[in-house]
Parts: structure tokens; sequence; C-alpha cells
């Protein structure tokens, strides 16, 4: 998404992501931090693979959020957008490792000004749409420009945008008259960005859709999503919303301008309702040898964790350690002293929670969405538990004296029911603090665009996949916490709501920091900590994933940041 996907030797975001489910008897049984297990080898099946043709077929049990490369902040559509869309730069998937950023449209990384103020990148020659029109730095700078229209485009990534000079820019609708001057074009194939203050990890930013291209004449707004133009190696042949989408061949996709995606198969089926119950029975069974799905830990349900080791099964599981962790985010509007807040994260029995998502096959608890690989990572300190076990006592003290709400709305994407269930756990827990927890489901096409929303639940799960760079603390301390790009309220990704006058101003001045990646990544790391334990989100677990492959699929490999099977490399034996 971070990097971007929850990504760099340089390496890319994320955002929100999902995490594990299936089953699992080995939680943690004691009051010490449990050993990891996501350190586990990562497997990828049938690797080497480079055959040409057939069909994947791609079983989900909900539509994607949006195809529209300017209005997401999702890992499914970065996963499916490989296919027809290309960035500056790209997060190369490892299985089991950070993603690294290498060249895509552009011929390189970047290169950097002598002040770090300014990046230009030059595109490859040979691109193009797939009209065969060539793609210009123009196409570059207009996709850019509609992801500053967050009237229109209310999950438009902005990490890079909050990084550049912008001066207030608002995108191409309202005053089509506007320029962005913090983005300059002087020919065809240059791009040239102006920072408000030099930003290391800035090529990892470039990765992020925002640097997809989009033909002005083409641009649909909101309907763009039915039919993104591609510049990538698929494009939309048909989009049946909620039922069924079918990616086919671009054939002005020139794979000498393209090392990084092996454009195996010759189309993508993808299913977008079946249930995730029958999507992990069909796996298992391996009823469709050309399928493998996108859904969270492989759609796996709790009682089919046991499966996994079965002899017709366990050679078709790829699996890996992901950049991806869950939150328990409280709605900081609707619950607003910082203690009940805490009360809540003490009363919360994590183990139970972990259990709910698989066992530890499946992830392990975390103290922070931060982890300590991150370059100038701080320990927050926290108080709850690192085995998951409940503080009762300690919560229904800091509750003595406080008016706090005695019912809250615990919301839930309605596609997994490791998500529900978690509701459960957390309905019972706080039941003992004298507090009603009502579950509400959520479509799940729908569940962070619910969060953005005026119907925001008082607690939901919320996922974050790594950041622009994962070796950054910034890149994941700054969208989950921190202000929006003008300073005054919160954060887009920030699905807490958390606005601290002091923390959240800090936050904001780093961004126009200077210093080594060390230095400013202690001081974030100090500044999210501060806000961390205010509690307006709860650590819950980092994934180790694990999804089951068709017999026929070839070279599938679990995604760092995706948390799904990589699309850019898969491959079908036909």
């Amino acid at each position: 998404m971070k990097t971007p996907t929850r990504a760099l030797a340089l390496s890319v975001l994320i955002a929100m992501a999902a995490t594990g489910c299936a089953a699992g008897q080995n939680q943690p049984s004691s009051s010490k931090p449990a050993e990891s297990v996501t350190e586990l080898a990562p497997n990828v099946v049938e690797s080497g693979f480079n055959g040409k043709g057939g069909n994947i077929n791609v079983l989900m049990s909900s539509d994607f959020q949006t195809l529209d490369p300017g209005n997401s902040n999702y890992v499914q559509t970065a996963n499916v957008g490989q296919l027809y869309y290309r960035t500056l730069t790209m997060a190369k998937e490892t299985a089991g490792q950070p993603p690294t950023v290498v060249p895509d449209l552009a011929t390189d990384t970047g290169k950097v000004s002598d002040d770090g103020l300014s990046w230009t990148f030059t595109l490859k020659e040979g691109v193009k749409f797939e009209d065969g029109t060539p793609i210009t730095s123009a196409d570059i700078q207009y996709g850019l420009e509609r992801t500053f229209a967050q009237d229109v485009f209310t999950q438009a990534p902005q990490e890079l945008n909050a990084a550049l000079d912008d001066g207030g820019y608002k995108g191409p609708y309202k005053d089509p008259s506007a320029v962005l001057k913090a983005v300059e074009t002087p020919d065809d194939r240059t791009v040239v960005f102006h920072l408000k203050k030099p930003f290391a990890e800035f090529p990892a930013l470039a990765s992020r859709s925002n640097t997809a291209p989009v033909p002005k004449a083409k641009d649909t707004k909101l309907d763009y999503t039915n039919h993104p133009v591609s510049s990538g190696p698929y494009m939309v042949e048909s989009y049946n919303r909620g039922k069924s989408l079918k990616l086919v061949r671009n054939p002005h996709w020139d794979p000498a301008t393209d090392p990084n995606r092996t454009a195996l198969p010759d189309t993508f089926s993808f299913s977008l309702s079946t249930s995730q119950a029958t999507i992990s029975q069909q796996l298992l069974a391996d009823s469709d040898p050309n399928a493998i799905t996108l859904d969270s830990n492989g759609a796996l349900q709790t009682s089919d964790s046991a499966k996994l080791a079965d002899a017709n099964v366990k050679d078709r599981v790829a699996s890996g350690l992901l950049g991806c962790n869950d939150v328990l985010s409280l709605n900081t509007e609707k619950i607003k002293d910082p203690d009940v807040r805490k009360a809540i994260a003490l009363a919360l029995d994590r183990q139970s929670i972990l259990v709910q998502y698989g066992g530890r096959r499946f992830g392990e608890l975390q103290q922070s969405p931060l982890n300590a690989k991150m370059v100038g990572y701080v320990d927050p300190g926290l108080d709850i538990d690192p085995a998951g076990k409940p503080k009762l006592e300690a919560a229904k003290k800091l509750l003595e004296g406080k008016d706090y709400p005695k019912t809250l709305t615990y919301g839930y994407a309605n596609n997994r029911d490791a998500f529900k269930n978690t509701g459960t756990v957390v309905q019972q827990n706080l039941k003992a603090l004298g507090i009603d927890v009502q579950l509400v489901p959520i479509p799940a096409p729908n569940y962070y665009s619910v969060l953005a929303s005026d119907q925001l639940p008082d607690m939901g799960r919320s996922g974050w996949c790594g950041g622009a760079d994962p070796s950054s603390v910034r890149t994941s301390a700054d969208p989950l916490l921190g202000p929006n790009n003008d300073g005054t309220s919160y954060g887009f990704s920030n699905t807490s709501r958390y606005f601290d006058p002091e923390v959240s101003k800090a936050m904001y001045e780093l961004r126009n920091t200077a210093g080594t990646s060390e230095e400013l990544g202690k001081k974030w790391a100090e500044e999210f900590n501060k806000a961390l334990k205010a509690y307006p989100i709860i650590p819950l677990i980092r994934s180790h994933t694990n999804s089951v492959v068709g017999s026929n699929v070839r070279n599938a490999q679990v995604g760092y940041f995706f948390g799904g099977i990589d699309l850019s490399i898969v491959g079908v034996e036909h």
C-alpha cells in the first residue's frame, strides 16, 4: 500500500485487507507471548511453470469494492488490478517477504533532485492502452488528478497525494481550470513530482494506483469502475456487478515493456457471489482443477483447517506470512473517553478471537499494527496481555465512576464467519462490563465504504497491509492514525476517526520534517504510540495465510501485500 499493500526493499501499500480464518486448536495457552508461527517457510505451488493459455476461475464470495484504480485502497483490487492497469513503479511480490519496488511503466524507480523535493520518471517507449493509443505523461497526470476529487472518489488512496506540494488542489471536476502544479509533464514521456518535503520512500508511493494512467476522454467518474481502460496485459470483456467478471488478453500490451507480469492464462473468469463455505469445499475437493480464490485465508472455514494436511490437498496449499494486521477499530466519535476504550481493550479475550481466525496456523497476536522489522520501531508498551488473556478486573476499575455507552454496535463484513464470530466474542466479553453489543452485518463489497460514512458502527474490524514501504514506520503509522491532508481532521484510512489536537498536529508536522529514515521512523513511532495508548484501535492478529488451489494451477504464491494468490504470475496447465 502501503507499498504499500500491508512494500521496498522499497516495497508497496495497501491498505485495508483481510486476515486468516479456518480452524485450529493450537491457540496460545500461557501468559507469555506466543511463539511465532508466522515465520513458517512460505510455500509456492508448482513454481517455475511458463506455459501460456487456458483459463483461471477465480471464486469469490463478493464483488470488488471497485475496479477503478483512482478509487481503490483495497488489496483485492490492487491484486486483480495488476492484470489491467500498470503504474509508474510496481511492488513485485516474493512469497513470505515484503515486495520490492521495481520499474513498471517507468524506465526506472525515479530520479530524485539534489534537494530531495522533486522526483522525475520517464515512461517506457511503446506502452499503449487497450485501443492502441499511446500512453503519455498526460494520462499519468490525469489519473492522479482524479484521486484528489475526494467528494467523488471517497476511497481514493491519499499517501502519494499527501506528499505532494498540491496547493490545495481538489481534482479536475469542480474547477476544470484549476491546475495541479505539483505534477509537471514537460513532454509525452516525462513526469515530474514536486514534494513538500523530501520523502525517501517516494518510489513506493509511485507504485500506488494513483499513477495508473487514465485517458481523460474515457473518464466516466464513478461509472469508470465498469470498464477501466486497460494499460496491462488483460482487459475487461464483461462485468456483471455482483455476479461475474471476465478478463481477456489486451492485444496492445507488449510483454517486452513488462518483465514483471508473465500473463500466462488466456483468460480470467471471476465468480463474485459464491459463499465462502462453498468455495472452501470446492477447492479442498478439487472439483474445479482450474480454480483459485482471492478471499481472505483462501475462504477456509474453521472446520476445514485439519484437511490442509490431507494427502490430496497438502501439495495444493499456497501459504506465507503477510504484512497484514487486523485491528478492532473503535469509533472515537462515539466512544470518546480513552479510559473507556482502554477498558474495552483490557476486557477482550484476544486468545479466543485468534481461535475464530483459525488458531496459530493462521496468525499470531500482535501488540501493535507496526512491527520490530520497521526502521525506527518503538515498542508501544500497551497494557493488553501479549498472550491475549483478558484483564477484566483492571477493565472494571477503569470504568468506575465513568459515564459510558451501555449499548454499542459491532459491524462486520458478512462474507466470513470469523468476522461475525469475533463479534460474538466481543459481545460476550463486554457483557461483563455492562455493555450490550449488537452485531450488525454489512455487505462485504460495501464494508469500508460504510466505515467511511455516517453509518459507521461503534466498533468494527479493520485490516491493514504493510504500507507503501513495509520497512517504514511512517507509511503505516500515518494512514492508520494520522490526520487528513491539511491536518484539520482524521485521515482517510483512519477508520477510528482518531484526532488529537496535540498528537495529530505532531504527526502532521512530521510530514514536513526532514531527516534519516531512522530518525523519522522513531519520531513517527513515538507519536503513533501516544495515539495507540489512547486505544482508538486494538491490535488483534497478524496473518499467516493458507490458500488451496486447483490441481491444474501453477506458480501459486500468496502475496505478502495482497494476502491472496498473486495474479501477476499464476498459470494453468491445460
